[in-house]
């Protein structure tokens, strides 16, 4: 894929994501959902009205600053409520999301091409991931996870931007990467498991590096120039190795799987992780802790000085004490309480709002109970559900990934007789190790927490998963033989189909009761 249809293609992605998330924007005139905090959050803000929140605030901020200019923009007002505590439209506690969310398939389009330089790889990433439903939801509404994703997956971007560049960009990248990483903290305290990710990538670069560089460990200590010229001879040694996989990586079709790994680019041969270990401890600590922390602290400014009631220590005292309070991940607490070990298989998502009605002409219905059963005839429904073959899709290209690293390592060690790991990894084996390291770093954490967790909390690892599929996907497409290209072209089929498919319920179109049910194939859907 040249360079011109590459952007052609993103500037489509980005077209596709754009629309989908202010169609009909204002299509319901009340809260969804938790807009009955974030967006009332928002508004406290603009009218200084001191509140307890139980997240960090910078997403609030986010959404009351959209509302102030919502506000003072001429159209957009033809409906309006009061439940944000201010005569508000719909559009101006939701824009800024809608386009917020918009960016984050280029995001992952970004960090995909970044890993690999492959253009066919970053286009089918940003598509997947514009093709998922829960970050369509999410996007359409005032609530808080997309700027979760969209600053940790910026902070990852940047960091993949430092690692490509040296001296000044790279130190330049780096603030960024701290930067965002503290906004995806500031929005809720997950977001650092984005941050944990980058740190366990750069700690398995070093294990592998220092497995070849022992009995010399000082080196995780020393500059890059000096750690170069201490491992030369190491390196030497796994030339044959490396040559190997450069041919590989420039072209070479693997004739046992007929996958080809070809780039148009020179320097398909490189990924910008293969120099994580261009950065010490130091440097990680500074541009990756201090300030990320800085960031962290300075996000609560505002909001300290609206409520006065806590200061910076005990405000996160009240906040972990409300999250211990919220009982067991148990649908005693709450009916879509879905446990970590739900979300990979979607068995519990959710739905954000339901409402029925007599007639596609009658009034659209915002409060209120439901119609009696059998008495509605149109049924309006927002499910906070992904894309169903995406997601079984994806989870099975992430456990292709970690097949593909378990087998890699045996064979590596049967061949050398000893436990050890090769001096010089190729570019996919790198992709595989970062896509599973950080989908573990953002979904393990949440096996030790015991308060109500819902099928959104998934959303910071299942972008990774988008990504695992889209490696696969490229991966059959790029292959030398036509049962597998056939095999990428059909999941890239089911899946936009699948998309379609489900669109009504991410959109809130209307529905016949049987329509309805036809896209709920499981009673723990509903």
């Amino acid at each position: 894929m040249n360079k011109k249809w590459f952007q052609i293609g993103m500037v489509c992605v980005f077209l596709l994501s754009l629309a989908l998330r202010f169609w009909g924007l204002e299509r319901f005139n009340t809260l969804v959902f938790d807009e009955v905090y974030f967006a009332k959050f928002g508004n406290n803000y603009l009218t200084h009205t001191p509140f307890f929140n139980a997240h960090p605030p910078l997403s609030q901020y986010i959404i009351g600053i959209g509302i102030w200019i919502g506000s003072h923009i001429p159209f957009w007002h033809d409906t309006v409520n009061g439940l944000t505590g201010s005569l508000r439209s719909p559009w101006t506690y939701r824009w800024l999301n809608a386009l917020t969310g918009s960016f984050i398939p280029l995001v992952v389009a970004a960090i995909a091409y970044q890993l690999s330089y492959r253009r066919s790889f970053a286009i089918l990433a940003g598509l997947f991931t514009a093709c998922d439903g829960i970050f369509l939801v999410e996007s359409r509404y005032a609530l808080s996870n997309v700027y979760i994703v969209i600053f940790g997956l910026l902070g990852h971007w940047f960091l993949l931007l430092a690692l490509d560049n040296q001296n000044r960009r790279r130190s330049f990248y780096l603030v960024f990467a701290g930067i965002t990483f503290g906004a995806s903290v500031g929005t809720k305290w997950n977001g650092l498991w984005f941050l944990s990710g980058a740190y366990l990538i750069w700690i398995a670069a070093w294990i592998i590096h220092l497995i070849h560089s022992f009995p010399n460990p000082k080196l995780f200590f020393t500059s890059p120039s000096l750690k170069e010229s201490e491992s030369r001879s190491q390196e030497s040694e796994s030339r044959s190795q490396e040559s190997e996989g450069r041919s590989q990586e420039a072209g070479v079709r693997n004739q046992e799987t007929g996958v080809s790994t070809y780039s148009p680019s020179s320097s398909s041969s490189q990924t910008p992780l293969q120099n994580l270990t261009q950065l010490n401890i130091f440097q990680m600590l500074f541009y990756l802790g201090i300030i990320p922390a800085f960031i962290y602290s300075i996000i609560w400014i505002p909001h300290l000085q609206l409520d006065k009631r806590y200061g910076f220590i005990a405000v996160h005292q009240e906040i972990l004490k409300f999250h211990l309070s919220l009982g067991g991940n148990s649908p005693n607490v709450h009916p879509y309480c879905a446990a970590w070990y739900k979300w990979p298989l979607m068995t519990r998502p959710m739905a954000y709002y339901y409402q029925t009605a007599e007639s596609i002409t009658e009034p659209l219905p915002v409060m209120g109970p439901p119609l009696p059963a059998g008495a509605g005839q149109v049924v309006y429904d927002v499910h906070a559900m992904g894309n169903p073959f995406l997601w079984w899709f994806g989870i099975a290209a992430m456990l292709f990934l970690v097949g593909m690293l378990v087998s890699q390592l045996v064979i590596y060690c049967v061949k050398k007789k000893r436990f050890s790991v090769p001096a010089t990894l190729t570019v996919d084996t790198w992709i595989a190790l970062y896509l599973v390291i950080n989908y573990l770093a953002n979904l393990l954490p949440w096996v030790e927490v015991t308060r109500c967790a819902f099928i959104y909390h998934y959303m910071c690892a299942v972008v990774f998963v988008f990504l695992a599929i889209a490696w696969f996907v490229d991966q059959c497409l790029r292959s030398y033989y036509q049962q597998l290209r056939a095999v990428g072209v059909t999941i890239t089929f089911i899946i936009l189909v699948a998309f379609i498919f489900w669109m009504p319920i991410y959109l809130g179109l209307p529905l016949s009761p049987n329509g309805y049910k036809l896209r709920m194939w499981f009673n723990s859907w509903i």
